[in-house]
C-alpha cells in the first residue's frame, strides 16, 4: 500500500443535534484531496475515535470511502477495549476501508507479548491489513516489531512515543526483516515539529492534523520538506508550527480541539469536540486566528 504525501486525519463534524454531519464530512475530505494527501485516516485520533459509537464509525468510514473514491488509501481506526476494537475492524471493513490503524488498548497496560497479541487479534478480525500505533498503553520493542513484521497483514508502524533511541532500534529491526512494503510514520502530535529528526531515523512519513485545518500551510511545509528547502521549512516551523504547539500545550486534548476550531474559523461549521475534550476559549481562538494568519502568509511567500 503506497502512502505518498501528507497523511490526512480528518475531523468528525457534528451537527447541532449531535449526530455525525455526513455531508459536511464529505466536503471536508474532498476539499483537501487537491492538496495531495498520501492517505486519509477517518475515525482515528483527530476524528475523535474515542467518542464514536460503532454505528458512527461505520458512518464516518463509509462517507470517507465515498468521498475519496479510490484516489488514496482510506485507513480507519480500531482500538480501545478489545471487543470494541474487533467490532470496529469489522465495521470498517464493511464500510470499504483499505486498512486499519490499531489504536491503543483501553486503560490497562499489559506486557509486550500481550500488546502484540492485541494487534494480532485485530488483524485476524477482518481481511484488512493493519498499521501498528506505538503510543500510550501500546508500547512495542524491536523484538516485538520483528515478530509483527513476520505477519504479512501488518504493513506499517506509527510512532507516537517520541523515544528516538527506541524508534531507531525498531526501524533497524523492521529493515532487517527484509520487508519492502512496510510504511513508517511519525505520529507525534503536530508531527511537523519533529519530522526533520524522524527523517534521520529512517521514518519518512508523518501524520498531519494541521492538514485537516489548513491544507495550504501543511502542503507548503511538505513541499519544502521533500524538496530539501530547509530555509522555507524552518520559516514555517518557527512562524506557524512552534506557536501552534505552544497554544496546543495549554490544554489537554487541544491536538484535536484546535483543529476543529480552526475549521470553524475558516467557515466550515464542524461543531464542537465531544467530552472529555473541551473547545478553546475566546482568547485562545483569537490567538489561533493570529497563528493561522501568519501561517497562510508564510505559505504564500
Amino acid at each position: 500500500m503506497n502512502f505518498d504525501g501528507v497523511l490526512f486525519f480528518p475531523v468528525t463534524p457534528f451537527a447541532e443535534d449531535g449526530s455525525v454531519d455526513v455531508a459536511l464530512l464529505k466536503e471536508h475530505i474532498t476539499s483537501r484531496l487537491p492538496y495531495g494527501p498520501g492517505g486519509v485516516f477517518p475515525a482515528c485520533g483527530t476524528g475523535e475515535f474515542h467518542a464514536l459509537s460503532l454505528d458512527e464509525i461505520r458512518t464516518v468510514v463509509a462517507a470517507a470511502v465515498e468521498a475519496v473514491a479510490g484516489a488514496v488509501p482510506v485507513v480507519a481506526g480500531a482500538g480501545g477495549p478489545l471487543g470494541h476494537a474487533l467490532a470496529a475492524a469489522k465495521v470498517a471493513e464493511e464500510a470499504g476501508a483499505d486498512a486499519l490503524l490499531v489504536l491503543p488498548p483501553y486503560l490497562v497496560t499489559g506486557p509486550t507479548d500481550g500488546v502484540v497479541a492485541y494487534v494480532e487479534a485485530i488483524a485476524d478480525a477482518s481481511s484488512l491489513p493493519v498499521i501498528v500505533y506505538h503510543r500510550g498503553t501500546a508500547k512495542f520493542t524491536a523484538a516485538a516489531m520483528s515478530r509483527l513484521t513476520a505477519n504479512p497483514k501488518v504493513i506499517g508502524f506509527k510512532d507516537g512515543i517520541g523515544d528516538v533511541g527506541l524508534a531507531q532500534e525498531i526501524v533497524s529491526a523492521i529493515n532487517a526483516s527484509g520487508r519492502t512494503d512496510f510504511a513508517l510514520f511519525n505520529g507525534l502530535l503536530t508531527a511537523e515539529l519533529t519530522q526533520g529528526a524522524y527523517r534521520g531515523l529512517g521514518i519518512p512519513l508523518y501524520s498531519s492534523a494541521a492538514f485537516a485545518m489548513a491544507p495550504e500551510i501543511a502542503k507548503a511545509y511538505y513541499d519544502a520538506y521533500v524538496s530539501g528547502d530547509e530555509d522555507r521549512r524552518n520559516a514555517l516551523l518557527e512562524g506557524f508550527y512552534a506557536p501552534l504547539v505552544r497554544l496546543r500545550d495549554q490544554t489537554p486534548g487541544f491536538g484535536v480541539s484546535l483543529i476543529k476550531a480552526g475549521l470553524r474559523l475558516a467557515g466550515l461549521p464542524v461543531g464542537p469536540v465531544r467530552p472529555p475534550l473541551v473547545d478553546p476559549t475566546a482568547e485562545q481562538l483569537l490567538e489561533l486566528k493570529s497563528i493561522l494568519a501568519k501561517g497562510h502568509e508564510l505559505a504564500l511567500s
